[in-house]
């Protein structure tokens, strides 16, 4: 299934590493070393408009992307929920 991340922008949910949230990840002296060293080697895609809430960590065709997402880490959380549960529920009638 995919995950819509704002913008335009789809992701294969298979390809999703880590989802973060924006104001306690960047807390940890590691996350800001690791957002520092991903925007160096320029894999780093602001995909929002207004203030970003959301690291997501992907890794597309072996290559690590990070996008900045102005859509909250717990409603992708629940969208990502909310395609498994329909996902799971749609092969089981598909079964019977």
């Amino acid at each position: 299934m995919y995950l819509h991340l704002g913008q335009e922008i789809v992701v294969n949910q298979n390809d999703i590493v880590a989802i973060f949230d924006m104001d306690t990840a960047t807390i940890s002296k590691h996350t800001r070393d690791f957002l520092k060293k991903a925007e160096e080697k320029k894999i780093v895609f602001n995909i929002s408009d207004n203030i970003p809430n959301s690291v997501v960590v992907c890794t597309i065709m072996g290559s690590e992307v990070v996008y900045i997402s102005q859509i909250s880490s717990q409603t992708l959380y629940k969208r990502m929920n909310f395609l498994d549960i329909y996902s799971q529920d749609k092969s089981h009638k598909e079964a019977k």
